[in-house]
């Protein structure tokens, strides 16, 4: 084999070996071809519930509403006059779209420097630890799915505050999650994973 096609079958090793599986699980409406899909998304947020005590059908209808579970997910573009791009909405990014600094609290407080937002047994321990302290905090109910989502969105004091009693637009987002969580339960139970 020549020098140039061994360098470029390496390459090619290589770069097959350190790119990960970021797209979403083909039905996200089927809790159970969600884990059959992605068994490991199933044994991270087992690990959460262990840990935080946070139910896994509440942490996947917030990864469906957040990232629809992909993991390199961002928030679009701001556009000034509508042609020239200005950076991203916000800092959040991965499957649990975490902002920058709230990643970087939990990674300090939790001594998880190796942390990773795209990696889904790191982006669960995030969102049991971010939904234990509203829990803590603000008294929300662990498997309060649409309040728990409302604190993960606003912010713990963004809640405390209420913002979200004038956004009607996030008062129906929550509800829906609170009925995903609700449909994935059931859908758990029924393939024996809960």
């Amino acid at each position: 084999m020549s020098r140039r096609l061994r360098a470029v079958a390496l390459l090619l090793l290589v770069s097959a070996c350190g790119s990960g599986n970021f797209s979403a699980p083909r039905d996200l409406d089927n809790a159970c071809s969600i884990v059959a899909e992605r068994p490991a998304y199933l044994r991270a947020m087992q690990n959460t519930q262990r840990k935080w005590g946070i139910p896994v059908n509440v942490q996947m209808a917030t990864f469906y509403q957040e990232s629809k579970f992909i993991g390199d997910a961002r928030t679009p573009y701001r556009f000034v006059l509508g042609v020239i791009p200005m950076g991203r909405q916000s800092s959040a990014f991965g499957y649990a779209q975490a902002l920058d600094a709230t990643w970087e609290e939990y990674r300090k407080e939790q001594n998880r420097r190796g942390a990773k937002r795209d990696r889904i047994r790191d982006a669960t321990d995030f969102m049991g630890w971010y939904m234990n302290k509203s829990y803590e905090t603000l008294g929300i109910p662990k498997n309060d799915a649409r309040s728990q989502y409302l604190a993960y969105h606003e912010g713990r004091n963004g809640y405390a505050r209420g913002s979200h009693n004038s956004k009607a637009w996030l008062l129906r987002v929550s509800a829906d999650v609170a009925k995903r969580s609700a449909v994935y339960r059931e859908q758990l139970i029924a393939c024996r994973k809960l």
